[in-house]
């Protein structure tokens, strides 16, 4: 006796997911990403409007003009401004099918990214060391909640570059790899623009 095969079973059970991405509308992922970023929008908001209600609940703990140190909080902006445009450039090389500039552009900026967590994490373990800890006020909850939430991003950010990295060393420029980039683009903008918020409402406002 021998073995049939049913009818309803594929010959080819893997080109089953091959023709699935092939035929992967990349409409509908741009605007999945949108609706993400958008949400993230609403969380943002709240966490600023959290901040605004609070950012004058000191406690009789330390004030903004006594924490801040705004030379550093603006070298820090400034790593956050270059990584968004190396990432800028790393689009451009993609653009023109030159994976090895994509490849350096896209570490430069994953560089710049390191070095601006470095600087907040820097920055919250002084302030932790100087007894400016969440728990001191309703400011510094608001503050460490506010900044630590964009800094988790940012890190995320920053490993889903690496892979991406590792996906366009391994396969090229493929279409879902320009795909993936892209997303992470407006991801990385979007990170940027919300550090500007957080720059000039948290930091230059609370010491002005």
């Amino acid at each position: 006796m021998t073995a049939t095969t049913p009818a309803h079973q594929p010959a080819n059970p893997a080109s089953f997911y091959m023709i699935e991405e092939d035929h992967h509308p990349e409409g509908s992922t741009a605007f999945g990403f949108w609706m993400y970023l958008m949400s993230d929008c609403l969380i943002f908001a709240v966490l600023f409007a959290t901040f605004g209600v609070l950012s004058t609940a000191y406690a009789a703990g330390p004030t903004p003009k006594e924490l801040f140190d705004l030379p550093l909080v603006a070298l820090n902006t400034a790593m956050l401004l270059f990584s968004s445009i190396t990432y800028g450039f790393a689009m451009l090389a993609m653009e023109k099918d030159r994976i090895r500039q994509t490849q350096i552009w896209l570490a430069i900026t994953g560089l710049f990214g390191a070095a601006f967590i470095g600087i907040e994490l820097y920055e919250f373990s002084h302030l932790i060391h100087e007894g400016a800890t969440p728990q001191t006020s309703a400011f510094l909850s608001a503050f460490f909640t506010l900044v630590g939430t964009h800094g988790l991003h940012v890190t995320f950010g920053l490993i889903w570059l690496v892979v991406l990295m590792v996906q366009v060393g391994k396969h090229g420029l493929i279409e879902a790899n320009r795909r993936r980039l892209m997303c992470l683009s407006m991801f990385w903008h979007f990170l940027d623009v919300v550090w500007i918020g957080v720059f000039t409402f948290v930091y230059l406002l609370g010491v002005l």
